[in-house]
């Protein structure tokens, strides 16, 4: 079995944004050599996400509308008890635990095996500096 690790990295300009990585995942699968398997992509921030839906801009923009009305950018300390500790980043956290951490893609002959419309996306919840994913490969 291989076993193939890459990190992707991304330089976020605003406090949220939804990075379409599916290309860089396929480029990864391709360099694995992977043609049956598992592909697990992570952030690697605990105020990020990897999720799976459509590449569609009005359902981005929906996500965003809804998480910010779940968990509010209110960077006041009464906003969240976590912003006791100095950081200002509280709704990040729980947008995080709303969208998930990671996603694991069946690989089938050489190819990420999706249903129809789906794409691979890095959410960012605490952006305007340098991030990263994991992409993790393994198989034959």
């Amino acid at each position: 079995m291989k076993s193939y690790r890459k990190e992707l990295w991304f330089n976020t300009q605003k406090r949220r944004e939804y990075i379409n990585i599916t290309p860089d995942v396929e480029t990864a699968l391709a360099e694995s050599g992977v043609v049956e398997g598992l592909a697990l992509v992570n952030a690697m921030h605990i105020t990020a996400s990897v999720f799976i839906n459509d590449d569609e801009p009005g359902l981005l923009q929906d996500y965003d509308q809804w998480l910010e009305r779940l968990a509010p950018h209110d960077p006041s300390t009464e906003a969240y008890k976590h912003h006791r500790t100095g950081e200002d980043n509280g709704d990040a956290h729980h947008k995080r635990e709303v969208m998930g951490r990671q996603v694991v893609v069946a690989i089938t002959e050489g190819q990420l095996d999706f249903g129809p419309w789906e794409q691979i996306f890095y959410g960012e919840f605490d952006g305007g500096r340098r991030k990263r994913a994991l992409v993790k490969i393994i198989g034959d």
